[in-house]
Parts: C-alpha cells; sequence; structure tokens
C-alpha cells in the first residue's frame, strides 16, 4: 500500500502555483521576510510550515482589518 505524501519543501515554482501568486510576488515576500525559506547549496526552498504559516498571517491581517 503507497500513500501519497505531500512534499515537506517546495520550489518557488511549486509555491508559485500552491498560492497562486507570480514569482515576483513571491520573491518580494521572502525578500520582505513575510515567507521562510532555507537553503540547501545553491537551491532555495520553502518549507510546507512557512507557507502555512503565511496563510494563517494572511488570515490573522483580515481579522485585524474588519
Amino acid at each position: 500500500m503507497t500513500t501519497a505524501t505531500e512534499p515537506i519543501l517546495y520550489r518557488v515554482a511549486d509555491v508559485v502555483q500552491v498560492l497562486n501568486l507570480s514569482r515576483t510576488v513571491i520573491y518580494d515576500l521572502i525578500r520582505t521576510g513575510r515567507l521562510r525559506t532555507v537553503s540547501e547549496g545553491r537551491s532555495r526552498r520553502i518549507p510546507a510550515a512557512a507557507i502555512t504559516d503565511y496563510v494563517a498571517l494572511l488570515e490573522r491581517e483580515a481579522r485585524g482589518n474588519r
């Protein structure tokens, strides 16, 4: 029996698809610290937890604007 598992680390191109944002916006989020990354050699990856944290941040900000 095989189980489908979600990736733990995502490439920037994958996060573009997951969050439905442009590559430029993703790099801006990384640059400003709103989306955390890790590096392995020359590769930059976004942990799945960082994506979840970013969405939670958006939800908190949305609640604060009400």
